[in-house]
């Protein structure tokens, strides 16, 4: 399926937005995409999602109101709904995650789950930090994350 993709410039640097046509899919950081299943096309999906972008950026917003497609095992879902439920300005642990989903011996599993995460900021796998409040792995590198807690005054 092509999916419509296209670049923006935010405080975190340039950010790639794909659409389906129905739903968000994928943020990129960079400009580092597999291009072959995209077509460079703005949609009105993808200004309204980064519209909501830099309002969370500017500190307006702080849940986002768009329609996102899942692409990923069951599991994976699992993790990726149980990380839209954690509030702005707060964070969790892999573990806090594994219990939420029922399976407190899943952290690493939470953790590869998180990393897979295709909508990151929107979904807010940034929030996810360890056991011992050490920020750890993020797609977009933790120079990015510590910026995302910052701006949500959680560092």
């Amino acid at each position: 399926m092509t999916k419509n993709l296209y670049f923006y410039e935010t405080p975190v640097g340039k950010i790639g937005l794909a659409d389906n046509g129905r739903a968000i899919t994928d943020l990129f950081f960079g400009e580092d995409s597999p291009l072959t299943e995209y077509i460079i096309n703005e949609t009105e999906l993808l200004k309204s999602a980064y519209k909501q972008l830099m309002e969370y950026f500017s500190g307006s917003r702080k849940i986002f109101d768009l329609s996102l497609a899942f692409e990923g095992t069951s599991f994976q879902q699992k993790v990726w709904k149980a990380l839209l439920t954690i509030p702005y300005g707060q964070v969790r642990s892999y573990k806090d995650i594994a219990k939420q989903i029922g399976n407190e011996k899943a952290c690493r599993a939470v953790g590869i789950a998180n990393n897979r995460n295709r909508v990151g900021i929107i979904i807010p796998c940034d929030r996810v930090i360890g056991s011992d409040g050490k920020l750890v792995g993020y797609g977009g590198g933790l120079d990015i994350k510590r910026y995302l807690l910052q701006l949500e005054g959680v560092l």
